[in-house]
């Protein structure tokens, strides 16, 4: 491909350590400055089109503002998820003292890893990824990229490609996202790098020992290898009536296609529980004009994980948006012929309802896993490298796993912590050593904010908030034994990357430094 050396004018051009987007011939290009050099790349994320020059550059790495996916700023490669490809690069020379970037005729917005060519005649391993959500994509990607030639299988019991599984709760639901956005990569990408997608497939049995797979269909699968990624199963109600019609979890592609038919006819909606799921879905139906009204045992959302006056600003702004909600509640039972027509509380109270939808949280799927370990919430055990045994890996919401910041055995169920560690346990059965050294974020967007948060914390013994709760800009900075775990923030979307950066580093800065002062956290970067 011809390309055109540009010349950049000096005042356009970054200082050392920090990253600035130019328009040339009507494209924008990110440069970065470190330790004196230039680079260029795309300026844009490949995820969601975020602009990162109003995300951070920490060293060679630029964090990206929205969900944080991480690029190097030298040569544009994907480093972090929720991303999947890497930034396009462009050279950069110096003549004397002018600086020319080299464009192409026709500047792309991504460009896809290097991954290795599949090669099936000469490596005859077979490695089985067991789930087809952010883990299992990730891990067949990354061990793509980390030279594995071998085989990949990926068995998943729903009859679509892996797909954008926090949407369904949000722009999906709300009828904002196109059905074709949804899927993480086409069918031509997995054919072509040799991914075999083994679809609507359901397992009956995972013998570890004999290193077998046992469908339904009565099909067996020996493998080699084998990551266990099956995500999580939404927990029920176990009342009186709980099989009435329209009584619905979301967790699937389909779960939100038969929520958004069920709503089309119907005006009264009961949400169960107040959790992202419940609040997310409840705006999204009040989007759609329905009346939606929620239950939940707690007094106030999230107070027990975020504090109660940033509980209390979700609850204001769904109670705005017009969500009715009965806390300190919990549901006796349901009512109906049929379908559901009522959910009866435990008080007696009774709301009408044509439909209810119950998101009270997920159990890991691991029933069907035979010869290993499994601890008593239904969670795997894995070692620094995402290994349960030799020839078996486990990641995603099924994973426990020993923080690197604590030394805390834990288990988390966010997207983008999935994708790390799918990416992280490819590297490794492809025979890389990786360890998670990386910063837990989990993001929501709902009733007109977004809401990001950092790190890893259970039972926090203090509270410090820089900014205003009310106004939706504040960072929220959750402590433990006079160290900062983990952090919360709407519209300080920079330094919450910087926070990233800092906590990764073990470079915080102190709780006694953040009460006395304002603490500027991007020049600690």
């Amino acid at each position: 491909m011809s390309t055109k050396k540009i010349k950049i004018d000096k005042k356009d051009l970054p200082k050392d350590g920090e990253m600035k987007t130019v328009e040339i011939n009507s494209e924008k290009i990110l440069i970065s400055r470190i330790d004196g050099k230039y680079y260029a790349t795309g300026a844009f994320c490949t995820h969601y089109g975020a602009p990162l020059e109003e995300g951070v550059l920490s060293g060679d790495r630029i964090v990206c503002p929205w969900h944080h996916a991480c690029f190097n700023a030298k040569t544009g490669d994907l480093k972090e998820p929720p991303a999947r490809d890497a930034l396009p690069h462009f050279d950069v020379t110096m003549e004397g003292d002018e600086l020319f970037i080299e464009l192409p005729e026709k500047v792309e917005p991504s460009r896809e890893p290097h991954m290795a060519k599949f090669d099936h005649q000469k490596d005859k391993r077979i490695f089985v990824i067991l789930g087809a959500g952010a883990a299992g994509n990730a891990a067949a990607q990354s061990l793509r990229e980390n030279g594995y030639t071998g085989r990949i299988l990926m068995i998943s019991y729903e009859n679509r490609l892996p797909y954008d599984r926090p949407n369904l709760s949000k722009d999906y639901l709300k009828g904002e996202a196109e059905a074709e956005w949804m899927p993480l990569r086409s069918t031509d990408f997995y054919q072509d790098h040799g991914i075999e997608l083994l679809l609507n497939k359901k397992v009956r049995e995972v013998n570890v020992p004999s290193n077998l797979i046992l469908l339904e269909n009565q099909e067996k699968i020996n493998y080699d290898k084998l990551l266990i990624v099956t995500g999580g199963i939404p927990r029920t109600l176990n009342i009186p009536r709980r099989d009435l019609k329209n009584i619905f979890t979301l967790r699937s592609y389909d779960d939100s296609d038969t929520i958004i038919k069920a709503a089309e006819s119907a005006s009264r909606i009961v949400i169960i529980g107040a959790s992202f799921i419940g609040l997310e879905t409840a705006d999204s139906l009040r989007h759609r004009g329905l009346s939606v009204s929620l239950v939940a045992p707690e007094n106030v959302p999230f107070g027990n994980i975020f504090g109660e006056q940033v509980g209390k600003m979700f609850l204001e702004a769904h109670r705005k948006n017009g969500v009715d909600f009965y806390l300190s509640q919990t549901v006796n039972k349901f009512e109906g012929k049929n379908s559901v027509e009522a959910v009866i509380l435990e008080d007696g109270k009774k709301l009408e309802a044509d439909m209810v939808i119950v998101g009270i949280g997920v159990r890991p799927a691991t029933d069907m896993i035979k010869g290993i370990n499994v601890n008593e919430d239904g969670s795997v055990s894995v070692d620094r490298n995402f290994r349960v045994n030799e020839n078996v890996y486990a990641a995603g919401d099924i994973a426990r796993f020993k923080f690197w910041r604590t030394g805390e055995d834990i288990r988390i169920e966010h997207w983008r912590v999935a994708e790390q560690m799918g990416r992280i346990a490819g590297a490794n059965m492809a025979g890389k050593k990786q360890e998670y050294k990386g910063v837990p974020f989990f993001w929501t967007a709902q009733s007109g904010f977004n809401f990001r948060y950092l790190g890893y914390v259970r039972n926090w013994d203090d509270l410090i908030i820089d900014g205003d709760i009310q106004a939706r800009k504040f960072i929220a900075y959750y402590i433990k034994n006079n160290m900062v775990h983990a952090v919360a923030g709407i519209n300080r979307d920079k330094e919450m990357a910087a926070i990233e950066e800092l906590m990764r580093h073990n470079s915080m800065p102190s709780v006694e430094d953040l009460r006395k002062e304002k603490v500027r956290l991007l020049d600690l970067l």
